[in-house]
């Protein structure tokens, strides 16, 4: 009976394809199933051999554990350099997106603050 191993909803491209290599060359037997034309449908790796779970499972740990390492090298060469990103320099690449979401949030403040406020009545 199939099973499912690993989701890909919100994982870069990358990783998937990294994922997908690491089954390949281990010969574990998977299938995947896509997120559908409108993302409703779940994306996902699954195995067809249950009993390959176990297997599988100790690969991705050690996968992840080597990505995550890679990852944390990786910023802390570049904040080593100085060449991180900061909020402000998110802000100057996407300046419209971060007032719409600035905006967006202010209108949530006050819907969610003004029944309080006009408690007292008042004339």
């Amino acid at each position: 009976m199939a099973v499912q191993l690993f989701i890909l909803r919100g994982v870069p491209e990358e990783e998937a394809d990294e994922v997908r290599s690491l089954l390949a060359e281990h010969q574990l037997d998977y299938y995947e199933t896509p997120g559908g034309s409108w993302g409703m449908s779940m994306p996902a790796l699954w195995l067809k051999d249950e009993s390959q779970l176990a297997q599988a499972q100790g690969l991705l740990e050690d996968y992840q554990a080597q990505r995550q390492k890679r990852a944390q090298a990786e910023y802390a060469e570049m904040k080593a350099q100085g060449k991180q990103r900061r909020v402000f320099q998110l802000f100057r690449e996407h300046p419209l997106r971060y007032l719409i979401y600035i905006i967006f949030l202010a209108i949530i403040v006050y819907f969610s603050v003004s029944p309080f406020v006009n408690l007292g009545g008042g004339p």
